[in-house]
């Protein structure tokens, strides 16, 4: 018998997989980081309803810009460790993000006459978000496939 663990083994099996309760882990720590830096950045760009939320469109236009080049990272450069995703994807970049406060924001723009500001807002955040995450798949990806071919 060998003394390595085979493909099928019970060893090499545990050796791939992570545990239960590692990635609800990750996923709560990088949720909590990206939504202490979502709360910073709103704090230090501060708005009132019917004001441009500033803040809310750098956070989401920044985390989908960082979205596409985590998943440039993620698919092109071999086997990442496997809670890179869960801990930055869905943790950081997924706390940091928000959909919700966006809708709300473009409510509230509306309910207190700012019809311009939430068309713009409303408008520009989804496409600056589109056009965030191809920017970042595109430039990342053009970053690491010269150092993988090198490699």
């Amino acid at each position: 018998m060998s003394a390595t663990p085979t493909e099928t083994s019970p060893r090499a099996h545990a050796d791939t997989h992570t545990r239960w309760w590692e990635v609800p882990l990750v996923v709560a720590a990088g949720g909590a980081i990206g939504s202490l830096a979502r709360y910073g950045l709103a704090v230090a760009l501060p708005t009132e309803p019917g004001e441009f939320p500033l803040a809310t469109l750098l956070c989401n236009v920044i985390g989908c810009l960082l979205i596409g080049a985590l998943m440039a990272v993620l698919t092109e450069a071999g086997r990442p460790h496997r809670l890179l995703r869960p801990f930055f994807g869905i943790g950081v970049l997924g706390g940091f993000t928000t959909l919700s406060t966006y809708v709300i924001e473009v409510i509230d723009a509306g309910t207190a006459g700012a019809v311009l500001v939430a068309v713009l807002y409303g408008a520009g955040t989804v496409v600056g978000a589109l056009l965030a995450v191809a920017t970042g798949l595109v430039l990342t990806r053009a970053a690491i496939r010269p150092r993988l071919r090198r490699s």
